[in-house]
């Protein structure tokens, strides 16, 4: 079982960037490797990360999406990132295709993180530090280039299309979302956000300890009762929309009603070969918190296929994505009593304008750069 508690002194501050052992203490502390920023894997010319621009501030963090702090962690990485170019007395770089740190501080630090990986020897440690590395890099690779609001290049920005507007507080959307989607251009799950705000519609970032304890003590607070997965379990048969109304959920031992009780919809916002993992880590920490084996999972009545079909085939017509999903559960919701009140079908609505204007967005941006505006389809043989 996961160990859930905050990262060990002993695994990280000591030797998580700063460890150093035989001829490789030569080539500096460690820093971070890349994974993908958005800006250099889309052709943005390389720029330097300098001293002044190596620290996230809790302005700029919650700019791009979230009410937490700024993950201890992630600060950590970034602080092995300066001390590597301090070392070496060179800027690191960001750019190339596929987004990879340039020249030589790109092997240096490649050798340095392998070794703080291997040296932690717990699978949490692992992952936070896993998680940590992908998001600092994302946020110091899409400085100057994505906009903070719709995390699409500036030039392609799509926050005039988009209207924000109050949501039903009796409802309140998790996206749980790796750390490889983060910042992507074409990621859905932001969109929530975007039109219901942060309280509405909260990032949690796999494998970062604070926004996961976040989430948590908000499951705990509302009672499990009150806590759904959006998500095809293989194990357990799913329940369907008209299972959240069953039995006493919306009344008190005593039979009175509990109107007010928020519900949590937890959506799995990574790609379906990461997904497993992910909602592996939930369901443990649901047997740790509620010692039950399998967390409630949803599964909708029905789903078309979503309009980002053409730029992200997904692997089989009965999947789709997130925020296409998100959309789904709405429509779903609204036609229970309980709930036609608050108009759900109407932010269904705003949920696929908006991923018509994400798909504007993004088809304009590669006719402009010259590349094809569809995808191999992946589910053919599903057809």
């Amino acid at each position: 079982m996961l160990a859930y508690g905050a990262p060990t002194r002993r695994a990280f501050p000591r030797c998580g960037f700063a460890c150093r052992s035989g001829a490789s203490a030569k080539q500096g502390a460690a820093g971070i490797a890349l994974g993908p920023p958005m800006a250099a894997s889309r052709g943005w010319n390389a720029h330097a990360v300098g001293e002044e621009q190596a620290v996230v501030s809790l302005t700029e963090w919650q700019g791009w999406g979230t009410s937490s702090p700024v993950p201890a962690m992630v600060k950590q990485v970034i602080k092995g990132l300066r001390a590597l170019e301090s070392e070496a007395n060179k800027r690191m770089r960001f750019g190339g295709l596929g987004g990879k740190i340039q020249g030589t501080l790109r092997i240096q630090e490649d050798v340095r993180h392998r070794e703080v990986y291997q040296s932690l020897s717990q699978s949490e440690e692992k992952i936070q530090f896993f998680s940590a590395r992908q998001i600092a890099c994302r946020l110091l690779g899409s400085r100057g280039y994505l906009c903070q609001k719709c995390w699409i290049a500036m030039e392609d920005c799509m926050c005039s299309k988009l209207v924000p507007c109050s949501f039903c507080e009796r409802i309140r959307f998790w996206l749980y979302m790796h750390p490889k989607d983060f910042l992507r251009q074409n990621n859905t799950g932001k969109l929530l956000w975007q039109l219901f705000g942060v309280h509405a519609a909260s990032l949690c970032l796999f494998g970062v300890h604070e926004h996961e304890e976040i989430m948590w003590d908000a499951f705990k607070t509302a009672g499990k009762s009150k806590v759904w997965f959006l998500y095809p379990n293989q194990n357990v048969s799913p329940k369907s929309v008209k299972d959240i109304f069953s039995g006493s959920l919306f009344t008190d031992p005593t039979g009175e009603q509990m109107d007010q009780k928020q519900l949590n919809f937890v959506l799995i916002d990574g790609t379906w070969s990461n997904s497993s993992a992910m909602f592996r880590r939930l369901k443990e920490r649901w047997a740790a918190t509620w010692d039950e084996k399998d967390p409630p999972c949803l599964s909708l009545s029905s789903t078309g296929a979503s309009v980002m079909h053409k730029l992200r085939p997904q692997p089989a017509w009965d999947r789709t994505c997130t925020a296409a999903a998100a959309a789904g559960l709405l429509s779903e919701l609204h036609h229970h009593p309980e709930l036609h009140s608050y108009g759900l079908d109407k932010h269904a609505e705003e949920v696929d304008n908006a991923l018509d204007g994400l798909l504007e967005s993004l088809t304009a941006r590669r006719v402009r750069m010259g590349r094809s505006i569809t995808r191999r389809e992946r589910h053919n043989n599903c057809i």
